[in-house]
């Protein structure tokens, strides 16, 4: 069972949009029992808050839904409980080591690192979901490819 959790800074845009992304991919591919997936954030601001209008107009046209998902926060001891932390941008690289303080197993990686490096794009401060959408699904692909090379 690989455990993932992507990160973003508020919880509500870019990494509940990976999260059910990956989940939809990985239910197509037959390949849900393999994983546990989440996503969460380095900061307070959205605690509890709902996913963001643009990224559930994105998830509902593409007919998946994330009712239910509210903004959590990353905690020190996620570390021992997901294999994978893959965090949004830069910032959230660093605010996610300011929380876990080291990574000695090397589990925190950025999520285009795995599709040729970059940041993903905030919609929130572009207003351009899909532009996000594009950064993420091309992560994914990346990441997905990564995990069965591990096997």
């Amino acid at each position: 069972m690989t455990k993932v959790m992507f990160i973003c800074h508020g919880n509500i845009c870019r990494s509940p949009m990976a999260e059910f992304l990956f989940k939809d991919m990985v239910e197509k591919l037959n390949r849900k029992d393999e994983f546990i997936i989440a996503s969460c954030a380095t900061s307070t601001e959205e605690i509890g808050n709902p996913v963001h209008h643009g990224t559930r107009e994105i998830l509902s046209k593409l007919g998946i839904s994330c009712k239910g998902k509210y903004a959590v926060q990353l905690t020190k001891a996620d570390y021992d409980k997901y294999d994978y932390f893959i965090v949004m941008d830069s910032n959230n690289m660093r605010n996610t080591m300011r929380i876990f303080k080291t990574d000695p197993d090397k589990k925190v990686y950025k999520l285009l690192d795995f599709a040729g490096g970059g940041d993903v794009a905030d919609p929130w401060y572009t207003g351009n979901f899909d532009v996000t959408y594009d950064d993420i699904t091309r992560g994914l692909k990346g990441f997905l490819k990564h995990i069965d090379k591990q096997k």
